[in-house]
This record gives structure tokens, C-alpha cells and sequence, in this order.
């Protein structure tokens, strides 16, 4: 008689196709993979493509470690064009007939380098009162949105073979719309834009290079959920502590005796397995944020 199939766990990198929600990947995952366990770690636009991370079984309990973390896009927009999405999917809401020189482009683009204070598009996911800004946009709405900080590490602007058309690499802060930077670059050159194409390549340490297509998802392609380790720094574990560990025990912090700060820390057995993530308790003791049950 064979056993059951282990139920699967891990993170699956997904390179997002356009047209599809960050819930329809998700749907998706969860009939190819064969379980409703499947949570993603942030949302990306429809219309927009490439790094989507989901945890899949109790992995997705891990989720909550990739919150805040910084992007990379790789982005088109056109200038002399504004929408009321602020891309190219949106109503057109005013031209303007003027071509701006290349190199004014990328001086202007430099400015937006830094923190910034930037406004959420009304398409956004961003709640006011409680209510998606889309949902308000999509029922006619246009309300008040506060700025809110973020930060630009990187908004490198490239000439294409269109004078009108731009490429842009961008590097920044979760909650940065990438759309709203295309389109406030255009108002500060004079001419107005709007974003035509998008594709995220890195969300902190999960790149495109190691992301699967929706059509390649299987148990197979996921990465284990050890691979949390490369954003928390790693405790290993063996012997009674591990065993303690792995039933999710409060335990004296010496034991942790290669750990730093005050953590949250991977604990992982000998072999790599992730067996669960610590976090500083009371009294000089550590206790457990998320226990992995043992597969």
C-alpha cells in the first residue's frame, strides 16, 4: 500500500502573464497544485507581467516576511498622452503636441531619485474608509487620496526609436506605483504620459530568472521554505532543541548561540529543513512567530 502524496509547501515564483489578477494566479495555482493553500505575497496589475511570489501550504504563513520588501520593473511609457488609469488601458484625458528632447527626460527622471511623496492612482489597490480605490473608480468615483512617502532608488530612462516612446529600469520601495511615477516624470517635462507596458524582475530576493510560467507551475518548481533564510538570518538546530522546536517550545535564548539581534531567525535542522521562525520573547527567552509542521 503507498502512502499519500505529501501535501505541497514552499514558495512558487511565478512569471505573471498580462491580462490575469494577482487572485487568478492564485485560483490557478491552487487547482494545479492541488491545494486551496496558496497566498501571494503582494498584488501586481493585470495588465502588468513578470515576478509574482505565492507560498503554497503552510508556507503561506511565511508571507508575512515578504511585506515591504523592494521591487525592480522594467517599464514603457509615452509621452503627450494622459489617461485616467494612467495607462494604456485607461480613457484618454488630454494631448499635448510637444516633443521633449531625451536628455531632458532622464534630468527630470533623476529628480524623482530619493524619497518622494506620491499620490495612489485611483485604480490602485490602496483603501480609503475601507473601500479598494479601484472599486470607487470603477463605480465613478474620484475621492482624495493622501500622498504617501516612498522611495526611488533607481529611475533610469532609456530613448526607444519612437521620440515619444520611453523605456525606464526602476528600482524602489513596496508601495510605489511605478504608473504614477511615469506620469508625474510627464508633467514635470511639460507634456503629460502614461505607462504602456510593465514588468516586475526582482521582489527583494526572488528574481524573473528563477520564475516559473503559469502553464510550468507543478510541485516540482517550488522553492523550499527554507528559502525564507534569504531574508532572515539562519539558526541550525539539531538534536532535543530541534525536537523542542519543532513542537514550537519557548526556549532559552543561549541556545540559540549563533543568532543575532533580536531576530525574527529561520531555525532550520541539519539539513536545511526549515523548521520554523523565532522571534525574541520575554525574560532573555525566544518563542516561536511560525511553526512548519513536519511533512
Amino acid at each position: 500500500m503507498t502512502g499519500a502524496t505529501p501535501s505541497p509547501v514552499g514558495f512558487c515564483v511565478v512569471d505573471k502573464p498580462t491580462g490575469w489578477t494577482s487572485h487568478d494566479v492564485v485560483a490557478r495555482c491552487r487547482r494545479l497544485l492541488g491545494t486551496r493553500k496558496v497566498g501571494h505575497s503582494g498584488t501586481l496589475d493585470p495588465s502588468a507581467t513578470g515576478v509574482l511570489v505565492l507560498g503554497v501550504g503552510p508556507a503561506t504563513r511565511l508571507l508575512q516576511f515578504l511585506t515591504g520588501l523592494d521591487k525592480d520593473y522594467e517599464a514603457e511609457f509615452v509621452l503627450g498622452v494622459e489617461t485616467d488609469t494612467l495607462d494604456a488601458d485607461g480613457r484618454v484625458v488630454a494631448t499635448h503636441d510637444v516633443t521633449v528632447p531625451p536628455e531632458l527626460v532622464r534630468s527630470a527622471a533623476a529628480a524623482f531619485v530619493g524619497e518622494i511623496d506620491q499620490v495612489p492612482p485611483m485604480v490602485s489597490a490602496v483603501k480609503i474608509d475601507g473601500v479598494p480605490l479601484h472599486r470607487r473608480a470603477r463605480a465613478g468615483e474620484v475621492v482624495d487620496r493622501p500622498a504617501r512617502r516612498v522611495t526611488v532608488d533607481r529611475f533610469d530612462v532609456d530613448s526607444t526609436g519612437d521620440p515619444d516612446r520611453f523605456r525606464a529600469a526602476v528600482t524602489c520601495s513596496s508601495g510605489t506605483f511605478v504608473r504614477s511615477l511615469a506620469a508625474d516624470l510627464g508633467h514635470a517635462v511639460g507634456s503629460g504620459a502614461h505607462l504602456t507596458a510593465l514588468r516586475r524582475t526582482r521582489v527583494g530576493p526572488f528574481t524573473l530568472d528563477e520564475a516559473t510560467s503559469l502553464e510550468q507551475v507543478e510541485p516540482d518548481v517550488l522553492l523550499p521554505p527554507s528559502a525564507i533564510g534569504r531574508l532572515l538570518p539562519s539558526v541550525t538546530v539539531d538534536g532535543v532543541l530541534a525536537a523542542e522546536v519543532g513542537h514550537g517550545a519557548v526556549v532559552d535564548r543561549d541556545r540559540f548561540d549563533s543568532s543575532d539581534g533580536d531576530g525574527p531567525w529561520a531555525v532550520l535542522d541539519p539539513a536545511g529543513d526549515l523548521l520554523a521562525v523565532y522571534r525574541q520573547h520575554t525574560g532573555g527567552r525566544v518563542k516561536p512567530v511560525v511553526v512548519l509542521a513536519r511533512q
